[in-house]
């Protein structure tokens, strides 16, 4: 008879665990989709975009693209060379063929490809070849490496209505992506981090200030 009742004992408390078990999962399975419904970054309910843009030194564009709403990341890096894996000095040299560009995710509901491309037209000048100021060399050329036919046409759009603002002849190169390479982790976030180092105090901080003068109303 002990026995017998060691077993019901050891069986009943089987039945506890399960039942609780059960439990646990269903109030698991509940709280997770209650979590997803209450998740605006939800990827079942958000559907991003991605280009992939060279403006000069990869530093300046990240700072200005990472404070547009609807930017949900920009990520320096290569692309447009020749060899796998580039590092920084070998894309400094020259030597590799690959753009400093920024690759970016943007959600199209909140902002359009055409206003991101009117950002970049107007926060570089996309009318010297392989130069954005100072920054000489193929590595600062302007460049837009789209990754649709459709993103194609609105470059080519883009494009077409930014010459309007120039009298030089716009020499930014539309390119369908093919590869990009995350430069190392000191480029990423450069501007965020470094604020008062000499290149961001001389050449980032006053494109940021331009851009937020230019720009800052249509964001509002």
């Amino acid at each position: 008879m002990k026995f017998q009742s060691v077993n019901q004992l050891k069986f009943g408390l089987e039945n506890i665990f399960v039942t609780l078990g059960s439990a646990l999962i269903l109030f698991s399975c509940a709280f997770s989709t209650y979590a997803q419904s209450q998740n605006p970054m939800n990827a079942e309910t958000r559907q991003f975009d991605t280009i992939t843009l060279g403006a000069g030194c990869f530093w300046c564009i990240e700072a200005v693209f990472e404070s547009i709403p609807g930017v949900q990341q920009a990520v320096s890096g290569y692309s447009g060379g020749h060899i796998k894996n580039p590092a920084y000095r070998e894309v400094c040299a020259g030597t590799t063929g690959h753009a400093e560009v920024i690759q970016v995710t943007f959600d199209p509901k909140v902002l359009r490809l055409e206003m991101l491309l009117e950002v970049f037209f107007g926060t570089h000048d996309p009318t010297t070849l392989n130069r954005q100021g100072a920054d000489v060399g193929t590595q600062y050329r302007s460049a837009i490496y789209y990754h649709t036919p459709q993103q194609q046409e609105v470059a080519l759009a883009a494009l077409s209505r930014a010459q309007n603002d120039w009298t030089s002849p716009i020499v930014t190169e539309v390119t369908e992506f093919d590869v990009f390479y995350e430069a190392e982790n000191v480029h990423q976030a450069y501007y965020e981090m470094n604020k008062e180092a000499p290149y961001c105090r001389a050449v980032i901080a006053p494109k940021m200030k331009k851009f937020k003068k230019d720009f800052g109303t249509k964001f509002d």
